[in-house]
């Protein structure tokens, strides 16, 4: 959402909501102008002008902003962090409205106490530390504080944008819904990591060598991913972002209960 970090420091995307939106606004301006020259091969390459206000735009973002104020010392700095977050993507949709965006299928952030990166660095945890499910409960905590005024901010925003319409998913309890119940729907442990070695005091991310205790260690993947839900320690396998992907698609997790297929057809 923010570009408080580059790639080059940690990893994280340099892209933040601002630029994409930026990106977004070139690419129909330009479509725009390909459109209206003589050349007629632009026009079977890209989308009408008017087509853009027909799209179903989906916002999914968030994540990589909650990791950060993660890092802050207290929880009270943490959580006085999140409502300036919450507001920057306020802006952005409002800012794709004004583009022509009309219809919005907006994810909430998930359960990012329950990766497998954040629970495999504690090692003999006070009570508490762990919920019953194995998740860092302080971490949940505050990815539901920024659902809450994620929330809120998008019940603003459908008062504010009189054409758009806006459907809320729930990805914070689709994943919960599958980590805790990982075994019940054909996965192995859900705090199993598939590539990558980690644990207290070093990490060997996916594709990636490292020397651990005198020995070289290359992080593959391991034999079966379509039965792991964690990929890398942070990111989702296929299988289980399919799983996801299969249980929001029919609106059972959105407010309003509408399916992907519907979003589009104004009420």
């Amino acid at each position: 959402m923010r570009p408080n970090e580059s790639w080059f420091e940690n990893g994280v995307s340099p892209f933040c909501l601002e630029i994409q939106v930026e990106h977004y606004t070139q690419f129909k301006d330009k479509t725009a102008y390909f459109y209206k020259a003589k050349n007629k091969s632009f026009k079977k390459m890209l989308p009408s002008p008017q087509d853009f206000s027909k799209a179903l735009f989906i916002v999914d973002i968030g994540q990589n902003d909650v990791a950060a104020v993660l890092r802050k010392s207290s929880f009270v700095l943490q959580r006085a962090a999140l409502p300036n977050i919450a507001s920057q993507f306020t802006a952005q949709v409002q800012n794709l409205y004004q583009r022509g965006a009309r219809t919005f299928w907006i994810h909430n952030t998930g359960p990012i106490g329950c990766l497998p990166v954040a629970s495999v660095k504690v090692q003999d945890p006070v009570p508490g530390y762990l919920d019953e499910h194995g998740c860092v409960q302080n971490q949940n905590e505050i990815a539901i504080e920024f659902n809450r005024l994620l929330k809120n901010e998008i019940v603003e925003l459908r008062l504010k944008l009189s054409e758009a319409r806006i459907i809320h998913v729930d990805m914070y309890r689709a994943k919960h819904e599958l980590i805790t119940n990982a075994k019940n729907q054909g996965f192995e442990d859900p705090f199993k990591i598939c590539c990558g070695h980690h644990g207290i005091g070093y990490d060997v991310w996916c594709g990636n060598k490292a020397n651990l205790n005198g020995s070289e260690v290359f992080a593959g993947s391991c034999a079966n991913p379509s039965k792991v839900i964690s990929w890398d320690g942070v990111h989702y396998s296929e299988a289980a972002n399919r799983w996801i992907a299969n249980h929001i698609i029919n609106g059972s997790f959105s407010d309003p209960p509408i399916p992907i297929s519907r979003a589009c057809h104004k009420a």
